[in-house]
């Protein structure tokens, strides 16, 4: 008889991606009796340094980085209750066209099949039960959250069976409403132009073709104190600007792409686990 637990394993870029579009059902189902399994694929070595020091400016220095980086995401993950973290620790690859991504140890230049075998073996011993990571465009074209999702989508073929398996996204209805608290909140922010307007408009789906809406709202607390455990990174967590009331009124609802079942659940759905259990 099988008596492992259900578990939900997250496959994520860097430190604080965690929190920010999964910290909800981390902490649910964390507190429903699932394990639940994080793995972190960078070092977050190309995030601010100590007093704000940006990544190629003077005194940055990417180890340090990924130190502290380290210790806010085991306190992120404390907070969250997450059962096991894993991390790969493959160097940032910093945004889209940084010199970084072609830094020969960062996780754009890493070749899929090296980290889908190691990704592989982490499916193998957890036996995870739902898989969440990202689409294929990495959410917003990240160089880490799109080889996050390569990895993850080889590794699974190279893996037992997963029963369920899902991409983050957000409904285009709230994206507007981000872009409004984004301006709201960052008052140095400008009117985007028609070409990032038009890029936005893009990101996440239409609220129809979402097929899995979680009420998270009873862990806004823990989700909102796990983005804040991120401290180093506070000035691009806009989030935290607004309080911890208007945060889980924007981001109680954490939702999703399924694109992998063997339930035969019906969609939409408003649980991970829908048929198993």
């Amino acid at each position: 008889m099988d008596n492992r637990p259900l578990t939900l394993m997250a496959v994520h870029a860097h430190p604080d991606d965690e929190a920010t579009g999964t910290g909800g059902v981390l902490a649910r189902y964390a507190a429903e009796g699932m394990r639940t399994v994080l793995v972190t694929c960078t070092d977050g070595g190309c995030g601010d340094g100590p007093g704000g020091v940006k990544p190629g400016d003077p005194g940055h220095d990417p180890a340090a980085v990924a130190l502290m980086r380290r210790q806010e995401l085991r306190a992120s993950c404390d907070i969250l209750k997450i059962s096991h973290l894993e991390t790969l620790d493959y160097a940032d690859s910093g945004m889209m066209g940084w010199p970084t991504n072609d830094a020969p140890d960062s996780f754009w230049r890493t070749p899929v099949e090296e980290g889908a075998a190691r990704l592989a073996e982490l499916f193998r011993r957890y036996r995870p039960d739902v898989v969440v990571t990202y689409d294929e465009n990495g959410f917003y074209g990240h160089p880490d959250h799109i080889q996050a999702h390569r990895i993850t989508m080889a590794a699974l073929e190279m893996s037992p069976p997963v029963p369920k398996v899902y991409w983050t996204t957000a409904p285009r209805s709230m994206m507007r409403k981000f872009g409004e608290a984004m301006r709201e909140f960052g008052e140095d922010m400008p009117e985007p132009d028609p070409a990032e307007a038009a890029a936005l408009a893009e990101i996440g789906l239409p609220d129809e073709e979402i097929t899995t809406w979680v009420d998270t709202t009873a862990f806004g607390g823990q989700k909102f104190d796990a983005l804040g455990a991120h401290a180093s990174q506070g000035e691009n967590i806009f989030f935290l600007k607004m309080g911890q009331e208007r945060f889980t009124s924007l981001m109680g609802v954490e939702t999703f792409f399924r694109v992998q079942d063997s339930t035969g659940a019906p969609v939409p759905e408003n649980d991970l686990f829908a048929g198993l259990r």
